[in-house]
Formats: C-alpha cells, structure tokens, sequence
C-alpha cells in the first residue's frame, strides 16, 4: 500500500517519530495532534514523518485461502484508548499522508481474519524510491521498510533523505526471548549490509533490544549509522528500552532524540528526533 499525501511541502526540517502501535492500540491522530500542536515537541509541527511498527491492515485483498504449506501468525488485536481499532489505510486517508506500507505476516488465521500486519511509514511530505527488505527468518517473518522524502533547504537543491523502519525480533525459534540476542543481530546486520554506506539517512523502529544500549542488534546498527549527539535514554517498554532512532547527518546538522510522555494507548512510547541545521 503506498499513497501521496495532500499537505504541501513545507520548508522546516520534518520531525520524525518512531512508535510501536500495538497492533491497533495506539492512537495516531491523537499523536499526530500533539505534533502539529506543540504539545509532543514544545513547538508546533508541520512537516514530519511516523516510521510506524505493529500496524495492521484489513482488507479484502488480504489473502483467504488456506494452505497446509502456509504458517500464520495469531491474531494480535489491542484495543486503543477509546475501545476502537484502526486500520493503517484508514488512518492515513483520514490524516491527508503519504503512506507506505508492507505486511510481515497475517494477522491471525485465514477464515477468522481478513487482516495483515506489519510496518508503515507516514509522511507529511512524498514518499519516494520505495523498498522492502525482507530481513533473516527468526521466529517470525520481518521486513523492514524504506523510502526517500525531499528536504527543502533555502538556495539549495533539495536534499534527499533515506528513511528506515524495523522491528527485529524478540524470539528466536522455540527458545522464545533466552536467545533472541543472536537473532537480532542477524537481522540488524544483514539490514545494515542492505543499506547505503553513504548519504543522509535515519533508522527508527522496535530493535526489541532487551539490553538497551548494549544490545548486539543496537550496536551492530550504530556502527553504520551513529547515534543523535542528545538522547534521551529512558526506557520504551516497561524498564527497557527497546526502541531507537539513529541518524547519519550532513556535516553540521544536529538531531535530539527524547522519549514521549504518553504511550497514547500503545504499550510503548513514541520517540521523537529533532533536527537542526546551519543557516
């Protein structure tokens, strides 16, 4: 699923936020209020982009045939705030954004559901050069997303800046979360090994990094792409912090990375980067 969105093109650098949903249980408009209001940033927004995990889709065209050779993850539906559910393609319609979306897995079994899910980028500005990287079969299939927006800059060429959104695993075949480590960093290094070794980009998603900062998928990734020269370190989920924003800047640009105080219905919080540049 990909689609344009209806804002112009502002000339502020976009924010980014990157936010497990909980398959449904995060509310996005609400999160998309607090941008473009000030309340998530202390200033308003008006360019920004949601590299989104454990989104969902439901739709006819989510296959319904059973097959004995074909595995399916169980249903994973969490309910938001207000006792409601919202599809990805719903929310981005309604929210006026370019949309891109990819399934990992079905969500739930052919015949109970017509539902997928998986990762999604959202963006105030237009998505372009679209890619999907499937990354090592773990416990469940994963893939990670990427695409491309225009960041203006006064009296220059646009700049283009590559986006990636993950979610590694958090279990490892039938040894559940004991292992997982390994597993991780097997799907942060061949992700890290697919992305371009030079130029402007930023990786955001749930590394399921039970070890914080330490952990061997976070390490392996911040070797390629480096850490924001601010971060705020406080935990995503529960007392850990699984999630991470990393970004690769022009010479001069700084970026703030800090933690949201709301989960907004999900069962993690939202990380939000901010980026600065030379006048």
């Amino acid at each position: 699923m990909a689609s344009p969105p209806r804002f112009p093109s502002p000339s502020e650098l976009p924010t980014i936020v990157s936010w497990n949903t909980h398959e449904g249980g995060g509310n996005i408009d609400t999160l998309v209020g607090d941008l473009t209001s000030g309340r998530l940033t202390g200033h308003p927004v008006s360019a920004f982009v949601l590299l989104l995990q454990e989104v969902y889709r439901s739709s006819p065209d989510v296959p319904a045939r059973r097959d004995g050779a074909f595995d399916w993850a169980a249903a994973e539906r969490s309910l938001g705030l207000d006792g409601t559910r919202d599809d990805i393609a719903a929310t981005a319609r309604r929210l006026g954004l370019a949309a891109y979306y990819v399934p990992s897995m079905r969500n739930g079994a052919p015949g109970v559901t017509t539902e997928d899910r998986g990762n999604a980028i959202l963006s105030t500005l237009p998505l372009s050069d679209l890619a999907a990287i499937e990354l090592p079969l773990e416990r469940q299939r994963r893939v990670a997303l990427e695409a491309t927006i225009s960041v203006s800059r006064p009296g220059r060429a646009p700049l283009p800046l590559r986006l990636v959104c993950t979610h590694f695993t958090n279990m490892v075949m039938h040894h559940l979360w004991v292992l997982s480590e390994s597993g991780r960093f097997r799907q942060a290094h061949a992700l890290g090994e697919a992305l371009p070794s030079d130029g402007p980009i930023i990786v955001g998603g749930d590394f399921n990094a039970w070890f914080g900062f330490h952990d061997a998928a976070y390490r392996e990734l911040a070797r390629r792409v480096p850490p924001a020269s601010n971060v705020d370190r406080r935990a995503t989920f529960g007392p850990m912090r699984l999630d991470h924003i990393l970004l690769r800047l022009p010479d001069g640009w700084r970026a703030s990375v800090r933690r949201g105080d709301s989960r907004y219905g999900s069962d993690h919080y939202p990380l939000v980067a901010t980026i600065d540049a030379p006048h």
